[in-house]
């Protein structure tokens, strides 16, 4: 009998992975006719980049620092140029080129479905936990948001694993390419925070597996396998070295660094010395968003803590039917309950919905813990675990405050709650590989009995019992409720309360009556098939179609149809205000806008128009910040001042004619702004940050200047009164990361320039009549120069060294990356025609072969091949 051909075994993977495809193009089936979603984080990111694009368009190249966003920072953290990145580029034009949004699930569906065929699944049960990663809750509601680079590190993510664990069971080769390729992908999507749980659960995989092979004499396998991850790790590494390498440098300038001050600026009352961090994020704003431990039961059950913060009632709820009561009209209480209403009751300051894993996913997990053998099983519930108690946050505060204090890294990050993006990468696997084991080795209904009867138990058992007593078990309110009622019901707010308990004890109980049908369809499936009443062709379609509709409709109460928008009103990200106009008409360079109608450290609306004080970033500079918490409130007109905020924009005030009417927002020109820069007549020095700080409380910065003693030498024999009467300095040639200036001094000063100090002498070089100079750093933040008496020109460039030393990485490791993958290519095609590409060494046994025909046998024993 001819041997099948390589398109006959690859038939029923391309049936599936097509399969998959079409899957999320139905669900974000308005991409077809031309609509996109809008994702609020994504919008704040082209804002926050609309000056560097500009510059770009311009003359030809992005500028390395961008002064749009907190008075300036470097723009390499915004929008860089990469241009040696080959690998990622080539596999993102791909990505980019199929339907919009509905390829981001597709790759993380794409690379589940590689590493549960690794595992030994077959193309069905891969499909299946494939599309209960990609559709898990979490992942959707986060992309609604616009955390696309989430959703792709958590896709390649997968594919990593795979290639690890190829790596690890002797294919060093395919093994070494896969994990360099999905590496240099993860590194790509540029999420290093999933990145960083994701080679937690890596390292666990690695111990656990190791165990096992020591044991088993597999010493020298392990040892290979290691190097060779090594190496495919070193690899995906440098093709994003540029990256990686001004990532680390500037994280250490950012308030995930180490910051100079004591508790006694930061803490001057004693009462908060738990939540320092010698080095890291503060660990108040780390936990800010930790996952309640009894929260953790929306795995199982969606709305257990009352859905998303906003919305998710109906006209039948007790809180409409008390707005109605209370005079409101109907289609004005429809609209509140639906969108506003605040239904959820959890330990989280907000949330866009729960991590919804799937109840029969969650079953199908539980069963295959019973049945799955060996290390793999360990791992799994081990990586998911973690994953758990990582979202815990200061839930479970002995055991993660211990991890923030003392894992490397970890203190960087904040919002624990994402580790459980991964911890439902881990169910899928468990749940999909727990079938293929039952598949595989034929178990009976006798085999099955108790492990099926135990995980109905802690599956459906819960479900029913919450559905029947949950009201006994949990008050449905918190602290807060009574309070953001007032705002909209005042002294009413208690009645409404009482609905709202309601309401979330309703949602609650259909929820989980709506988790009990789910299991105990997807446990009369397996029962069915392992009792020969159902075949392989009807079990196969009827469990994916269970685990795709659970998911499916949940997923379809945070995202819908409804969420999509035309991509001109997507592309349109802020609409210009008068006041904005207003602002724009003025050409001079330099000046900045402080504006008061947002909440202007957490956004980048006015970047998008202007050159802003403040701004939306996940790691702001350290020592910007500190100024602005610290000194901002009690010193703010001198601060504005001192960042040459030209204008403040500020809230209309009424109609007069009609009160209830809000006037737009306007413009008010600020003539105490000290320019882009100028002479000041005094010097203070201090000794340290803490008293730099407490003196930026009062300072007036138009006659004196702030200095570190660290920069004493640079002040050496000028005088402590500085007469610079008749000296000026001019901003004449403005692009972000080269500056020019004309002074004319009368006589030796110090010029203070409204530009952000960053690593002076380093990255920022200072030029006097093209010469280098030194430079320092002057009221905290700021770049201040000694000017000696007569005519110059100053110039400040950015030049990071490290970006053209990445350049260079990046070309070396891609270049070597690229003749990896084709060498693997290539071997695999020449001397493993016979076999599938990537048979792995399965869990278990070769289960069914899906969908298309089943291969056929050879007639003659394949000749075996050299392990490399």
């Amino acid at each position: 009998m001819n041997q099948p051909t390589l398109f006959q075994r690859l038939r029923p993977h391309l049936i599936a992975v097509l399969g998959l495809l079409v899957l999320a193009i139905i669900y974000f089936s308005p991409v077809l006719s031309g609509k996109t979603l809008s994702m609020s984080d994504v919008q704040q990111a082209s804002a926050s980049a609309r000056e560097i694009r500009e510059i770009a368009q311009q003359t030809g190249e992005k500028p390395l620092w961008t002064d749009a966003v907190f008075s300036g920072m470097p723009a390499y953290m915004i929008d860089f140029n990469y241009p040696y990145i080959f690998v990622y580029k080539a596999i993102s034009t791909v990505v980019w080129w199929l339907p919009a949004d509905a390829n981001i699930v597709f790759v993380v569906m794409l690379s589940t479905y590689l590493l549960l065929f690794v595992l030994g699944c077959n193309p069905w049960l891969s499909a299946l936990g494939a599309a209960a990663y990609g559709f898990g809750t979490f992942g959707i509601v986060s992309l609604e948001a616009g955390h696309v680079s989430k959703l792709f590190a958590m896709g390649y993510g997968a594919g990593v694993l795979a290639g690890a664990i190829l790596t690890l069971r002797g294919r060093y080769w395919v093994g070494a390419a896969i994990t360099g390729l999905f590496m240099c992908m993860e590194f790509g999507a540029n999420h290093i925070q999933i990145t960083y749980y994701l080679f937690l659960t890596l390292g666990l995989y690695v111990l656990i597996e190791g165990i096992s092979m020591v044991r088993a004499g597999k010493s020298r396998q392990l040892m290979l396998g290691l190097s060779t991850l090594a190496v495919a790790s070193a690899l995906a590494a440098g093709s994003f070295g540029k990256r990686l390498l001004v990532l680390n440098q500037y994280t250490k300038e950012t308030i995930r660094g180490t910051s100079e001050l004591t508790a006694k600026t930061t803490n001057p009352d004693g009462k908060s010395a738990s939540n320092e961090s010698k080095s890291g994020l503060d660990k108040e704003y780390a936990f800010s968003y930790s996952y309640g431990k009894a929260e953790t039961l929306t795995l199982l059950i969606p709305n257990f803590s009352g859905g998303a913060s906003g919305g998710g009632l109906t006209t039948d709820s007790e809180f409409y039917k008390a707005l109605v009561n209370r005079g409101l009209d109907p289609a004005s209480a429809k609209q509140f309950v639906e969108l506003g209403a605040p239904t959820y009751w959890g330990d989280q300051p907000m949330v866009g919905g729960p991590a919804y894993a799937g109840a029969a996913l969650l079953f199908l997990f539980v069963l295959g813990l019973f049945v799955i053998r060996g290390p793999i099983r360990w791992w799994l519930l081990s990586a998911a675990g973690l994953m758990i108690v990582l979202a815990w946050g200061k839930n479970l505060l002995f055991v993660n405050e211990f991890l923030f204090d003392n894992l490397p890294y970890l203190n960087k990050f904040r919002a624990m709650t994402m580790a459980l993006c991964l911890a439902q990468l881990f169910l899928a696997v468990g749940a999909a590989l727990g079938v293929q084991t039952i598949i595989s080795q034929k178990l009976t209904f006798a085999q099955l009995r108790q492990p099926l009867f135990i995980s109905l138990g802690l599956t459906a058992g819960v479900a029913l019992v919450l559905a029947l007593l949950g009201g006994a078990f949990f008050s449905f309110q918190t602290p807060n409720d009574i309070d953001i009622l007032a705002r909209y019901f005042g002294e009413a707010a208690k009645d409404f309360q009482t609905a709202l308990i309601n309401d979330r004890q309703s949602m609650l109980r259909a929820d989980a009556f709506r988790s009990l049908v789910i299991i105990l369809l997807a446990a009369g499936a397996i029962w069915l098939f392992v009792t020969n009443k159902i075949k392989p062709v009807v079990f196969y379609p009827v469990l994916l179609a269970v685990v795709i509709f659970d998911l499916y409709a949940v997923d379809k109460r945070f995202l819908n149809n409804a969420d999509f928008v035309s991509k001109t009103q997507a592309n349109t990200l802020f609409e210009p205000t008068a006041a904005d106009q207003q602002i724009l008409q003025d050409k001079s360079l330099g000046y900045r806008v402080f504006d008061q109608t947002v909440d202007f450290m957490n956004s980048n609306r006015t970047s998008y128009f202007h050159r802003s004080i403040g701004g939306y970033h996940a790691a702001k500079l350290r020592r910007y910040n500190e100024l602005i918490t610290y000194a901002f409130q009690p010193n703010t007109l001198n601060l504005l001042n001192m960042l040459n905020a030209k204008y403040v924009i500020q809230a209309g005030q009424p109609d007069p004619a009609n009160p209830q009417q809000q006037g737009g927002p306007v413009a008010l020109p600020n003539p105490q702004a000290l320019g882009a820069a100028w002479f000041v007549g005094t010097v203070q020095p201090v000794a340290n940050a803490d008293e730099e700080i407490a003196a930026m409380k009062t300072l007036n910065p138009r006659d004196s200047a702030v200095v570190d003693k660290r920069f004493a030498d640079q002040l050496a024999n000028l005088p402590t009164q500085l007469d610079h009467t008749g000296s000026t300095i001019q901003l004449t040639s403005y692009r972000g990361d080269r500056l020019t200036y004309q002074v004319n001094a009368v006589r030796e000063g110090l010029v203070v320039f409204s530009e952000v100090y960053y690593r002076g002498h380093e990255d920022w070089q200072a030029f006097l009549d093209g010469k280098p100079v030194p430079h320092m750093r002057a009221n905290y933040v700021l770049r201040a120069m000694r000017v000696p008496t007569g005519k110059h020109t100053i110039e400040f460039r950015f030049e990071p060294p490290l970006a053209k030393t990445g350049d260079m990485i990046d070309l070396i490791s891609n270049v070597l990356l690229i003749l990896l993958i084709a060498f693997v290519i290539f071997h695999e095609g020449r001397h493993r025609r016979s076999q599938v590409i990537l048979a792995p060494e399965a869990d278990v046994p070769p289960g069914q072969s899906g969908p298309g025909p089943e291969p056929a046998k050879p007639t003659a024993k394949p000749t075996k091949a050299k392990t490399r």
